[in-house]
């Protein structure tokens, strides 16, 4: 169970429980500094505590462990992500537009702030709750690309397109790791477009009869 460090006492108009918000907060995003800086590296009570300005007192008023923390902040940006990509999917008048819109969203999530796709995909992130996270996180998106797909496409989930949902979200999630790292020399609306491509490209194996 989280200690409090301190009762939840109004100060200068804001309430504890705001003051309390505001430093989670700051811990996480020092701590997305940390692991999707140029290098990452690890994180630590005091690092963090030091990178958001809080005495390390802070830290357990909400989170138990660094792992908590690393989980969380994780959370977060997959929170904004799935959000934000599953809106603009359904902003589009036909499969393609939706698929397209979805994948513009995320492309510009992680362009505006490399250090979240960098948390999500980079390679030498390497700690094993992050690993479980990344299992567990493409489980659920390909769970929502098989359920999304099948509503735009007016077909039942089938074997073929639960295998191709796993392919989608892998194959999408190694390219933009790629892409992130300069491994594959494309603006931003070139990747799109390649994704939007690849993507396609595998519902006539998902659509197909007999």
């Amino acid at each position: 169970m989280v200690c409090v460090s301190e009762e939840l006492r109004t100060y200068s108009g804001v309430k504890g429980d705001e003051r309390v918000a505001r430093r989670r907060t700051a811990l996480m995003d020092a701590a997305l500094e940390v692991l999707g800086g140029q290098p990452p590296q690890s994180v630590t009570v005091r690092g963090v505590c030091g990178a958001a300005s809080l005495n390390p007192r802070y830290f357990y008023e909400s989170f138990e462990t660094v792992d908590a923390l690393v989980a969380a902040t994780y959370d977060r940006v997959i929170d904004e992500i799935s959000h934000d990509a599953l809106a603009a999917f359904a902003t589009g008048d036909d499969v393609g537009d939706k698929v397209r819109a979805a994948v513009a969203t995320i492309v510009s999530i992680i362009d505006s702030d490399r250090r979240k796709g960098r948390l999500l995909f980079s390679p030498m992130l390497t700690s094993p709750v992050l690993a479980d996270k990344r299992r567990d996180s493409t489980a659920v998106f390909a769970a929502i690309t098989l359920d999304t797909a099948s509503a735009a496409l007016h077909t039942p989930p089938s074997p073929q397109a639960v295998g191709a949902a796993q392919f989608q979200v892998g194959g999408l999630a190694r390219l933009l790791s790629s892409w992130l790292d300069d491994e594959v020399p494309l603006g931003r609306d070139e990747v799109v477009d390649l994704s939007v491509a690849l993507m396609m490209s595998l519902v006539p194996a998902v659509t197909r009869r007999g």
